[in-house]
């Protein structure tokens, strides 16, 4: 378990916010953030399917047992893997919730060895933060064939790609 903060805004629990590993009781709340941040156009929508199928690859934070952020990683090849899907509830930004869940993922990815983790977002400075450098997408073939085609601003994205070369 890690504990990352406390609550941000007093209407809030004041318990830790833990983040963990996905669990089966945990999909209901990741569907309830992901379609808040769809709806928003922050993510690409995710089914209960994709995410059932690929849950050892997400992490989520918790305050009092209800889902407040959430993250996952898509292994594109055996050496590069994305963080995606990154979102906190609105209440609990600000907090470095979603830092310590790109943390958390890096490490994931760290320990099945892969060392090349990147992103798309609009979120740069957050990124940068984090170790983080800006790239080009082009150096990530497999999202553009993979997402990006499936995107309805893949003609203008306004996205950045961000790179974590940690060797």
């Amino acid at each position: 378990m890690t504990v990352v903060s406390t609550a941000a805004s007093t209407l809030l629990a004041t318990a830790p916010i833990e983040v963990r590993p996905a669990s089966p009781d945990d999909i209901t709340g990741m569907l309830e953030l992901i379609s808040v941040n769809v709806r928003a156009g922050h993510l690409l929508p995710r089914t209960i399917d994709e995410i059932r199928a690929t849950l050892g690859d997400w992490v989520v934070a918790l305050d009092a047992g209800y889902v407040v952020g959430i993250g996952s990683l898509l292994l594109m090849n055996p050496s590069l893997v994305e963080v995606r899907s990154l979102a906190v509830d609105e209440r609990y930004r600000s907090a470095g919730i979603g830092a310590q869940i790109v943390r958390t993922l890096v490490e994931q990815a760290k320990r099945r060895q892969i060392n090349t983790i990147f992103a798309l977002t609009r979120a740069v400075p957050f990124f940068l933060r984090l170790g983080f450098t800006i790239t080009n997408k082009d150096r990530f073939p497999e999202k553009v064939w993979r997402d990006c085609v499936k995107c309805p601003l893949v003609t203008c994205c306004d996205e950045t790609a961000v790179v974590y070369d940690g060797d």
